[in-house]
């Protein structure tokens, strides 16, 4: 099966102080910023991301960024920011 929408990502890497640089199946290209959310009180399972080792052990699955631990993020919402020129925040304080 291969995820044929737009916002699909179909690449990823894990950047420093808990952020990834996205590439999208149209070629768009962004950047999504995790470090507020994964420090949190309310970061749930995002809280192991924290850990710089499981943050680089993002993958892609079905066009979807995710985490061994179940972690994941919608790629339709990282697009749009994306499109918009911003960098996606996960959280805002």
């Amino acid at each position: 099966m291969t995820p044929s929408a737009p916002w699909r990502v179909v690449s990823l890497t894990a950047l420093p102080n808990c952020r990834l640089e996205l590439r999208f199946r149209d070629g768009t290209r962004g950047c999504a910023d995790l470090s507020n959310l994964v420090r949190s009180p309310d970061a749930g399972i995002y809280a192991a991301l924290a850990d710089p080792q499981v943050f680089a052990a993002a993958r892609v699955e079905l066009g979807v960024p995710c985490w061994p631990n179940g972690a994941d993020l919608d790629p339709c919402w990282l697009h749009e920011e994306a499109v918009a020129g911003r960098e996606w925040r996960a959280w805002h304080p």
